[in-house]
């Protein structure tokens, strides 16, 4: 028997890819200590802290707007399943986390999906999870994005409402213009 049959099968490691955007990215070196597109390998236990105080912070912004904390990121397994997920929890007393459209307040958690918007202040991140055979580790990867995430995945910052509080049959169900001959009006 080789040495290639008796080694190790090699398990896949979940990947949290994150694409990070903010206004002033290129005139103010918020994201200076930031090592973009490179893969970081962290122990499943390890809680990664995002926020500018870079004693405590595996992520840090170069910004006072962000609290030292502001937010964390836990893996965790659920019941019954066989690969990692991610919790966010907010740290920050004075800016609320939107995680897609939902507002977590200071200390609040909510278990990450597979794709989903951040946002707090001018910070926008699209995070994507990718799945992995590994309990042990998981990895990070952010990327910088040129543009804003918001407009370019067109995500809704939330639906509106018209004056009546409802909505018309006539805008939910139509979803492209029809024809109609002038006797059905």
């Amino acid at each position: 028997m080789s040495s290639f049959e008796d080694a190790d099968t090699e398990e896949t490691i979940t990947c949290l890819q994150m694409t990070v955007y903010h206004p002033a990215q290129l005139q103010s070196g918020i994201f200076k200590s930031i090592r973009f597109c490179n893969k970081e390998k962290f122990p499943s236990i390890e809680v990664v802290k995002f926020g500018r105080n870079s004693n405590v912070c595996r992520y840090t912004f170069q910004d006072k707007q962000v609290s030292r904390v502001q937010f964390t990121l836990q893996p965790f397994k659920q019941f019954n399943s066989s690969v990692l997920s991610f919790e966010i929890k907010n740290m920050s007393k004075k800016t609320s986390l939107m995680v897609d459209n939902q507002e977590l307040g200071y200390l609040n958690k909510m278990d990450l999906p597979y794709k989903c918007m951040l946002r707090f202040g001018e910070y926008q991140f699209l995070l994507e999870k990718e799945d992995g055979e590994s309990v042990e580790s998981f990895e990070t990867q952010l990327i910088l994005s040129p543009r804003p995430l918001f407009q370019e995945n067109s995500w809704p910052t939330q639906s509106p409402v018209p004056e009546d509080g409802g909505y018309s049959s006539y805008f939910t169900h139509r979803t492209s213009p029809t024809e109609m001959d002038e006797n059905e009006l």
